[in-house]
């Protein structure tokens, strides 16, 4: 099992679509790559993310940045939906070199790469989010999110 780590906005949406890919084992919402040492008050310089845990015998690292890219927009600067601010910005961080070597692949093979923002950086520091933001969507299937819901189940089996 391999783990990264997708900033896509609101991390209740990203989890909720990213946990119905085949070959991911396990998700969590958190927050990745802030700047203070807790997260008490406010989350300085921290992104919405989800921890992925995923089997690469079943999904590669280029197969989930081509789901990650069908619910975000990449050329959106802290910002998706309606959602706005620092916390929202795009991004993917891991601990393995060989995922960031492979998302910035991804990002690089495409014709509009130069316009992309989405952040590709090793993962410096990761929280828990409290449990009230884990699986929300499952929990409050009508609150806000970015994602459309016929996308959020497009790969439910």
């Amino acid at each position: 099992m391999e783990t990264v780590y997708f900033a896509g906005g609101c991390l209740w949406g990203v989890q909720a679509f990213i946990k119905t890919l085949s070959g991911v084992t396990f998700t969590e919402a958190g927050r990745a790559n802030g700047t203070s040492s807790s997260l008490e008050g406010e989350y300085d310089g921290y992104a919405e993310c989800v921890k992925t845990v995923f089997d690469p015998e079943i999904v590669s690292m280029d197969d989930l940045m081509k789901y990650f890219f069908e619910i975000i927009d990449p050329y959106s600067v802290n910002r998706q939906g309606d959602d706005v601010g620092e916390k929202y910005r795009t991004g993917v961080y891991s601990e393995e070199h060989k995922h960031l070597k492979e998302a910035r692949a991804f990002i690089n093979e495409r014709k509009d790469a130069a316009r992309i923002v989405v952040e590709v950086r090793p993962l410096t520091n990761y929280v828990r989010s409290a449990e009230e933001h884990q699986d929300r969507l499952d929990k409050c299937p009508d609150d806000y999110c970015h994602i459309p819901k016929a996308l959020l189940n497009k790969y439910r089996v």
